[in-house]
């Protein structure tokens, strides 16, 4: 499992055969790739084409829904999000299951059960979907993941990590380190 920090938000990244068992229609949408990057935000500010300093208000303070980013890894997440610090991370089976639930259970749901997509993605190979839940000045993109890494036995601190920043030196002060690669293109 990797995190990777954007600026203002962080992202994690988990291998897309255990996300697509959970999650069959992203495998339909994304085909073959070996990792999901996947973000949490403001429906009306994360899907924005230029997010403006009122849209960022709104979604503190009025929040219209939330949307999970999705975004297809085709291979090394170091090489793919470069420059961008990327911080890889092994998880227990265990985790692995508890945070594909965490992200699973993040997706709004139609009456059939399916997960609804919403717009094209940010970049690349990308595709925004509807979340559960409201974005607010306690509730962020970078408390998600704070939460999904929580339900996988890995609490940072501090408890409310409101940036990306805080994200970033939790995950590389309670990282621990792989004894194999998940597939042969990954070398970071």
């Amino acid at each position: 499992m990797y995190v990777v920090n954007h600026g203002w938000h962080a992202g994690l990244i988990i291998p897309a055969s255990h996300l697509n068992e959970a999650i069959p229609e992203l495998g339909k949408r994304f085909g073959s790739t070996f990792y999901y990057e996947i973000g949490w935000g403001d429906r009306e500010f994360y899907q924005a084409p230029a997010p403006s300093a009122e849209l960022a208000a709104q979604a503190i303070v009025r929040s219209t829904g939330s949307v999970l980013h999705i975004a297809a890894v085709p291979g090394s997440p170091t090489r793919y999000f470069q420059p961008m610090e990327v911080v890889n991370t092994c998880l227990t089976k265990e985790q692995v299951e508890s945070l594909v639930t965490y992200v699973s259970n993040s997706f709004a749901r139609d009456h059939r059960g399916n997960v609804m997509q919403l717009s094209q993605g940010l970049y690349g190979n990308s595709q925004f979907y509807a979340g559960q839940g409201n974005y607010s000045l306690l509730n962020t993109c970078n408390t998600w993941i704070s939460g999904g890494l929580k339900s996988a036995g890995i609490d940072l601190s501090p408890p409310l990590t409101l940036t990306s920043g805080s994200v970033m030196r939790s995950i590389r002060a309670l990282r621990q380190r792989c004894t194999s690669r998940p597939n042969p293109e990954d070398h970071g």
